[in-house]
């Protein structure tokens, strides 16, 4: 085939492709899409509040569309629908309902047993770190369960030794999204293996698309690089530097702590007025059973959660229901509360997720307005012209990792994308299990680093550190893993 016929090759489907998404969003992608991203990068980075930053970048966007007038009234209209969402629906539910469960877990005195069987193993700071690294790989069903779990699970002990809140955020981010994808029944296999069935790109024998995701895993390079970075920083190999060192010099300098007191070690030093916005769960948890707790009380919950994940083919809500028939229950037959006093306690335990939703609601709504603008047909319609079979999918981690960091979405940004680069991938008869395999590395890279991405905001949230800290600390590693990954894509192709 020449040049040029394979341009042409290259240029119909897209250009079909970018019309047909044009048609539905009613709008002509442009540079000026470009602009809201950068609003909410600049004052995210410069305010570290992420929920105003995606706010000022859904305004700004809005304004770009119309009038003021009407950018008030699309900004209304747009809450409203990403409010009716069935995924927001399911957010607010799950955080709520994990938040919920935590707190009877804490409250118990389960997770200090926890805490107290784990020291006999982790007795210093490579083995504390070492075991949050390990209890991330093995809770791999789901990235919200990891991120919520293993954070407020390991924090008491890597306080104990003084290990910074963000470096303990960096071990459980990076072994969130990034395990969830290298593993074919998690959510994240279930959600992408329909995404590749419903654009046709698995074949009528693979009906889930998860034979089809499988193929790819091998080439999901950057979930495969931040495991390893964060093992290496771990174990002390890459050495800390940047944000990051100066954290953990700021954990190493501060007095010695106890379980009871369990505080905030590095955010103390240099956050804003809301450094310990993250931490009212533990401010409110000063009545909890630190010395009494049972071990099973806080295992069994975790185990049957899950079990019941995976018997429901990793659907998290119904085994969180589940869950809590047979958790509350136990604890009644023990005599550790009330039933009055549990319920006012799970109920506490949802408002302490109340943060962390608001940031993905607006996350939502940025990456809303920023399909209304075109933003990732703009992207994809100028690669286009760069893109061959050898090119191909290192060009196509590069504008997903953009658009999945710029918009703080993992999943959305890629159910508009697919269509588009899919059959970009069949035209110059490119790997699609590589293509694939870049799709979902870009995926895990956005989830990881984006500073307002769930993962990012639920991987604070379980570890009590400051979000803006934990993004800006972890994100010079990730963004190491991701330049690899894109010239590691050149070379497979």
């Amino acid at each position: 085939m020449s040049a040029d016929n394979q341009m042409d090759s290259i240029a119909e489907p897209v250009a079909a492709a970018v019309e047909a998404a044009a048609a539905v969003l009613q709008t002509e992608p442009s540079a000026i899409s470009l602009i809201p991203p950068l609003v909410v990068i600049a004052f995210a980075v410069w305010l570290k509040r992420p929920i105003l930053a995606l706010i000022l970048g859904a305004v700004a966007g809005l304004l770009l569309i119309g009038s003021p007038k009407d950018a008030l009234f699309n900004l209304g209209e747009t809450s409203v629908r990403v409010m009716q969402d069935e995924t927001i629906g399911w957010l607010i539910l799950v955080c709520g309902g994990f938040g919920a469960l935590i707190a009877l877990l804490v409250h118990t005195g389960g997770a200090f047993a926890f805490g107290r069987m784990a020291q006999q193993y982790a007795s210093g700071r490579k083995p504390s770190l070492l075991m949050t690294y390990f209890l991330g790989i093995v809770i791999f069903i789901d990235d919200y369960l990891n991120a919520l779990t293993v954070g407020e699970t390991m924090k008491r002990i890597t306080d104990k030794y003084k290990v910074s809140r963000e470096m303990l955020a960096y071990v459980v981010d990076s072994t969130a999204a990034p395990i969830c994808v290298l593993v074919p029944i998690s959510t994240w296999a279930v959600f992408f293996g329909g995404l590749l069935v419903a654009n046709g790109v698995a074949p009528d024998t693979d009906p889930n698309g998860i034979s089809t995701y499988i193929s790819a895993i091998p080439y999901m390079l950057y979930a495969w690089l931040a495991m390893l970075m964060v093992l290496l920083v771990i174990l002390g190999i890459v050495p800390l530097f940047g944000p990051m060192k100066k954290a953990e010099l700021a954990a190493l300098s501060a007095p010695a702590i106890d379980e009871a007191t369990a505080p905030v070690i590095a955010a103390r030093a240099s956050h804003g007025a809301d450094e310990f916005a993250m931490q009212s769960f533990e401010q409110e948890m000063q009545q909890s059973d630190r010395t009494h707790g049972k071990l099973h009380n806080f295992v069994l919950p975790m185990l049957m959660l899950v079990g019941f994940t995976i018997w429901f083919d990793a659907e998290i809500w119904p085994a969180l229901i589940l869950t809590f028939i047979l958790t509350i229950p136990m604890y009644m037959a023990q005599r550790l509360m009330p039933f009055v006093e549990m319920m006012e306690l799970m109920m506490h335990g949802f408002k302490t997720m109340l943060p962390a939703i608001c940031t993905v609601i607006a996350a939502f709504t940025f990456k809303d307005v920023c399909d209304q603008l075109g933003l990732p047909l703009y992207v994809i319609e100028n690669l286009a012209p760069y893109m061959n079979a050898q090119m191909l999918p290192a060009l196509v981690f590069l504008a997903m990792a953009v658009l999945a960091f710029a918009t703080g979405s993992s999943w959305g940004i890629f159910a508009v994308s697919i269509p588009i680069v899919m059959p970009l991938a069949f035209a110059v008869d490119a790997n699609i299990p590589l293509v694939i395999g870049a799709l979902l590395s870009a995926s895990s890279f956005g989830s990881q680093a984006c500073f307002y991405s769930d993962s990012t905001v639920l991987a604070a949230q379980g570890s009590g550190c400051n979000l803006m800290s934990h993004a800006l600390t972890q994100f010079p590693y990730a963004l190491i893993a991701a330049i690899i990954a894109f010239f590691g894509f050149i070379a497979l192709a």
